[in-house]
């Protein structure tokens, strides 16, 4: 049987010691040459991604950030219930699958209630909006210094808590 994951740091905005630590790492990523390694740190790592449409802002953000340092990114849609079932039965039916095929699930639109359960019974970091507009993420990212779009610096802050999680 699986351990329940711990909670992700990324999820605890009262830590001022993680979001310094993912500051951190977002600087060294900010400062990284073009060119560099940073494309191979996530290299054969699979990510899920649990959203209605993976053409929306917040997955291509988040696609884009995981794919920057090499990782692999699955569109899962979130209407895996059975018919007649209640939304994300199904989901939550084939989380140990899913933690199994995925090193980490990101989870854009869903209830926290069932992005919770499917942490715990997926077995691996499961976000809760991560890459979302409201998450504490983006807050964050106004702290990174540096002349960066705010959409590079969303990127980056993204990249800092994946590493954090996946290394």
């Amino acid at each position: 049987m699986l351990a329940p994951p711990q909670p992700c740091p990324s999820l605890a905005p009262q830590s001022a010691a993680t979001a310094d630590a993912v500051l951190a790492s977002a600087s060294l990523l900010q400062r990284a040459e073009p060119g560099s390694d940073t494309h191979s740190l996530l290299r054969g790592k699979n990510l899920g991604l649990v959203c209605v449409s993976e053409d929306d802002a917040d997955a291509t953000l988040f696609r884009g950030a995981a794919l920057a340092l090499g990782a692999s990114v699955s569109h899962i849609r979130p209407d895996l219930s059975a018919p007649g079932g209640t939304a994300g039965t199904g989901l939550l039916r084939t989380a140990r699958v899913l933690g199994r095929l995925y090193d980490a699930i990101e989870c854009q639109g869903l209830a926290s209630a069932l992005v919770l359960q499917l942490g715990r019974e997926a077995g691996v970091p499961v976000f809760d909006g991560l890459a979302c507009a409201g998450h504490p993420t983006a807050q964050l990212a106004q702290r990174l210094v540096g002349a960066d779009s705010v959409d590079r610096k969303r990127e980056l802050i993204l990249q800092a808590v994946l590493l954090f999680e996946l290394r």
